[in-house]
């Protein structure tokens, strides 16, 4: 049975059913109900900012984001990226579950060190396989969590407006073993230490109606074409675009650890950021690299 919020002229409060109420709303008692023991909560810390050198900004560099010394600690405002799903694509490594999830592990626990104080990790990742079924977004929160992230949210991604019209099928019209088919992904929404990030003398470019549109918890946007980006397996520039609007300020730095295609870095510079991003294949940096400077030769690169 939900929750429902008392109203009188002071606000709402916590009580046994669930209603719309949400203004001054007092949530106190229910985020010190024993529910959250155990829990780790956001902290009051002093916000720590380190700059990043100029001159290793907006560059992608060809190598393991396990180790990215090239980032100070407490230097990067918002992290999105897609992992690799290792599942033998051309630009995957044939690892183990394990040997998958430690690498993970290793670069968002990176990651943490050089995200500022309330800084925002953003994932995205499709979970794999039937014969079981292997929840990735699950084995991808522990870790995170693990790691001392506070988990803000999950958003589904639905991408029903451009699936085919295949079908898993399994048993065909029968009980015996039907198989779903995925149209959707996640992404999963992660700070660092605390739930604020620090906006003083900092600007916000996301218009109301986008506000309203992107803090609902599902979204619909078609997939793009691998053909058509030369990356096997590319998200649409729609993805970052949203993440970056929502949770990041002008002038931020833009972290991308899986950079792939480099779609998030185009995303950052278009909305007046700056990135940083790793891949290890160099065909791909390549390809990044030049999908960027195609953008910059249109006049249009953010300075």
């Amino acid at each position: 049975m939900g929750s429902r919020l008392t109203s009188n002229k002071k606000g709402t409060t916590t009580s046994s059913f669930g209603t719309n109420g949400r203004v001054n709303h007092d949530s106190s008692k229910f985020y010190s109900s024993r529910l959250y023991e155990g829990i780790t909560i956001a902290k009051k810390i002093k916000y720590i900012e380190n700059p990043i050198p100029d001159a290793r900004l907006n560059k992608i560099y060809c190598k393991t984001s396990e180790s990215m010394n090239e980032l100070p600690n407490n230097s990067v405002h918002l992290m999105i990226t897609s992992p690799p799903y290792n599942v033998t694509k051309e630009y995957d490594e044939n690892l183990n579950l394990e040997e998958y999830l430690n690498l993970l592990k290793e670069v968002f626990k990176e990651t943490s060190r050089v995200l500022v104080p309330g800084g925002r990790a953003c994932i995205n990742i499709a979970n794999l396989g039937r014969k079981p079924y292997i929840p990735l977004h699950a084995y991808l929160i522990n870790i995170m969590l693990d790691l001392g992230f506070l988990m803000r949210g999950e958003i589904i991604w639905d991408k029903g407006s451009s699936a085919s019209g295949s079908t898993a099928w399994g048993s065909w019209l029968s009980a015996a073993n039907p198989v779903l088919r995925d149209i959707h992904e996640y992404i999963l929404i992660f700070s660092k230490e605390t739930l604020t990030l620090q906006s003083k003398q900092r600007e916000s470019t996301i218009k109301k109606e986008e506000f309203l549109e992107y803090t609902k918890s599902v979204w619909h946007f078609s997939a793009v074409s691998a053909k058509k980006i030369g990356h096997p397996a590319p998200f649409p520039e729609e993805l970052p675009d949203r993440l970056i609007k929502l949770y990041s300020f002008k002038n931020d730095i833009i972290l991308d650890p899986f950079v792939g295609s480099g779609t998030t870095c185009i995303s950052a510079l278009k909305n007046k950021r700056n990135f940083v991003g790793y891949d290890v294949n160099k065909d791909y940096v390549k390809l990044a690299e030049r999908r960027i400077s195609e953008y910059a030769n249109q006049g249009e690169l953010f300075k």
